[in-house]
């Protein structure tokens, strides 16, 4: 049984309209989803083996805030193949070629490739988060999707059920 975490990157500024895209930092509202997710997290026992991140400065970040909430910190690979806006296609192949033998994995990346990789990837699980999911994905929202597979080689198209669809606004006040 394989475990698939997909977070998009917590909010980030536009306040330097020159500055590149890959650098763009997070804003206050982000920070706090951040470690919001984090906290959501922890307490429910969603600690990952592996991340993969994209190198992009609001997804590090990301990852760094939610990190700083869990009790132990998993091995983190940073891979450049998220920094995608694509369709989920090169998330997918990242994960059936770097994810190795871990048996629960987080992705931070970026919309709306983790929106297409979540949408292809799940075939069964609540249709209200289904519905959800699909609607929108969020800055900062976590899917948490399973699959009844030996290897992260064997993804397909519907192989997951959606177990959770998170939103920083179902978790804080504020957003």
């Amino acid at each position: 049984m394989l475990s698939l975490m997909l977070l998009r990157h917590a909010k980030s500024s536009w306040a330097d309209t020159g500055q590149a895209d890959l650098d763009r930092p997070l804003n206050e509202r982000g920070k706090r989803s951040a470690v919001a997710v984090g906290r959501y997290m922890a307490s429910n026992g969603l600690v990952p083996q592996l991340v993969l991140c994209s190198p992009a400065r609001r997804t590090r970040e990301t990852w760094s805030l939610v990190a700083g909430e869990l009790a132990t910190i998993p091995e983190i690979l940073m891979a450049d193949e998220i920094y995608d806006f694509g369709d989920g296609k090169a998330l997918m192949e990242c994960l059936r070629h770097r994810a190795g033998a871990a048996q629960s994995v987080l992705l931070v990346g970026h919309n709306p490739s983790i929106a297409g990789l979540a949408k292809t990837l799940i075939g069964t699980g609540s249709d209200k988060l289904r519905e959800r999911l699909e609607e929108k994905y969020p800055t900062a929202a976590l899917a948490v999707i399973s699959f009844d597979l030996d290897n992260w080689k064997s993804l397909a198209t519907g192989s997951g059920t959606l177990l959770r669809f998170v939103r920083p606004r179902d978790i804080i006040d504020d957003n």
